[in-house]
């Protein structure tokens, strides 16, 4: 599976002054996205941790095209772009309740050995998960 969709509702805590979402709040919904996308494949984040492996990251990009406002129902989609060696790369989608595209963002993590804090290949049940 390349991507994922889920539905996340905007709480009154995410929002500013002006009832839009604050934007430091986008990142949170990019991890969800990466979250969900891993448990739909029958992966978890709480299992590479326990074998030793952390998924940092590395970079984020966000570009917002209109905003989200409190009580809005957003889609987020989850695209896995890229993977390589040791870092896989995501671009997010997320919609209002019209459709309407909000939001667009790029995370590029690196597969990291917890004891060492050096870059390691992705386990295989990961690679076994999302090989084409």
């Amino acid at each position: 599976m390349k991507f994922h969709e889920f539905n996340v509702r905007v709480r009154y805590a995410e929002t500013d002054q002006m009832g839009v979402v604050y934007h430091g709040n986008y990142a949170q919904y990019f991890e969800m996205g990466r979250v969900e996308w891993l448990r739909s494949l029958g992966v978890s984040y709480a299992d590479m941790e326990k074998d030793g492996i952390m998924l940092p990251v590395v970079s984020l990009t966000m570009n917002y095209k209109k905003p989200a406002r409190y009580d809005d129902l957003l889609r987020v989609r989850t695209i896995m772009k890229n993977l390589t060696s040791v870092k896989i790369e995501f671009d997010y989608e997320i919609y209002n309740e019209k459709d309407e595209l909000l939001t667009t963002g790029n995370s590029i993590l690196v597969f990291v050995n917890m004891q060492t804090g050096r870059p390691v290949s992705p386990p295989d049940y990961v690679l076994e998960k999302i090989a084409p």
